[in-house]
């Protein structure tokens, strides 16, 4: 059975080119993306975050088809990541060239209204509520938006999202759909029920979990995670699997509202000595936290873990500009040590990293992505380890 998408009086004027021809294009793409997913309609969103903000990821064709476009978002929009801290670019090991290049993509997404806060954890900037619908596209972001905050989104991809922000509406399917969001399978945690897992051991879960569950909505029944600890399953799932939902029993919001029924799901166990194979040691020569970009909370953490100490190896930690602004005497502490917290960027989209052989990470997401996007072989650590290698 084909669906017919219904459109609005002014929808179809935007289609029809009445409101110009980049409207007219990304109205195009909602209803491409309408039709292949059998939407019913087009529904208002809040907010919106855009992929394909690096030069590194989008290239010379990305850059010349965002400088095409003659429009502003309709809804607040934010950017993910960019291949370089907007100050102190060369200090970081970015070439002119690049920069120049990077610089050319940030003022061409300024040109359409977007804020150029460049991170990959948006809901740190409290542009969202639960029940709320939005476009947004970073995978660990939408995981944590619809798990953790109990907002609503598909994982967009790049000019999908931007369709949405300029449009200010997105197809209704998938995740939007309250029926869409029921759990699909159950993962429990060995070791769990014996008290709580070490605090940084729920990137590797995500990781183990993520390549189990694949695409499924997983709900975990026997772990009591912190928000951050919530953000590292999230985000790992995410990179291994393609999870933009995931339900912990009792802590993420769906689970105190709604009764799901799990009793004749696939049950998945995910071992502790499995995880424990994941924090193999390699020689490093670099170390990367904050892929998701840091909390306030993490930062702290880390500004205590190097109280004292000095680094004896390039050392970057990764946050918002935002939360960097709000955290300023922690920022000072963390660099008297020698290590560097940088905005706008991270180790998986910066070109910065791609001069590294091995870095050492404390996320379950940077171990799946930085083999792949920066040619480096990549080991898995606690944060105090990340530390620990970072001043030895």
């Amino acid at each position: 059975m084909v669906i017919t998408m219904y459109l609005d009086a002014e929808d179809e004027r935007i289609l029809n080119g009445e409101f110009g021809e980049t409207r007219q294009k990304m109205m195009e793409i909602l209803v491409a993306l309408g039709r292949v997913y059998d939407a019913e309609r087009l529904i208002p969103i809040t907010s919106a975050q855009v992929s394909g903000a690096s030069y590194k990821t989008i290239g010379a064709w990305g850059l010349s088809w965002l400088q095409s476009l003659d429009a502003r978002v309709a809804v607040p929009t934010v950017l993910n990541p960019i291949g370089m801290p907007r100050e102190q670019w060369q200090e970081f090991g970015v070439g002119e060239k690049f920069a120049r290049r990077q610089q050319e993509v940030l003022e061409a997404y300024r040109r359409l209204g977007i804020t150029v806060e460049c991170t990959c954890t948006p809901y740190y900037l409290r542009i969202t509520e639960f029940g709320e619908h939005m476009a947004w596209s970073e995978s660990s972001a939408v995981a944590y938006a619809n798990s953790v905050v109990g907002a609503r989104t598909n994982r967009e991809g790049g000019p999908g999202a931007l369709a949405a922000a300029i449009i200010g509406k997105t197809p209704y399917y998938g995740l939007h759909i309250v029926a869409n969001r029921r759990p699909g399978v159950v993962v429990d945690v060995e070791g769990s029920e014996r008290g709580a897992l070490p605090a940084d051991h729920y990137g590797a879960i995500g990781y183990l979990a993520g390549r189990e569950v694949g695409n499924r909505i997983p709900i975990f029944t026997n772990i009591r995670p912190t928000r951050d600890q919530l953000k590292a399953l999230g985000a790992a799932m995410a990179a291994t699997g393609a999870v933009a939902l995931f339900h912990v029993d009792k802590i993420t919001p769906e689970t105190r509202i709604f009764s799901f029924e799990t009793g004749g799901l696939e049950r998945i166990t995910i071992e502790q000595k499995d995880i424990e194979g994941l924090f193999e040691e390699i020689e490093v020569d670099a170390v990367a936290v904050g892929c998701p970009h840091c909390s306030a909370d993490e930062l702290a953490e880390l500004a205590g873990l190097l109280k004292g100490r000095q680094t004896t190896k390039p050392f970057y930690i990764f946050a918002a500009r935002g939360v960097i602004r709000d955290n300023r005497a922690i920022v000072a502490a963390i660099e008297r040590s020698g290590a560097r917290v940088i905005a706008d960027t991270c180790m998986v989209v910066s070109p910065a990293m791609d001069r590294f052989r091995a870095i050492m990470v404390d996320s379950g997401k940077a171990l799946a992505y930085v083999p792949n996007m920066c040619g480096a072989l990549a080991r898995l650590g606690t944060r105090a380890e990340c530390v620990e290698v970072a001043t030895s």
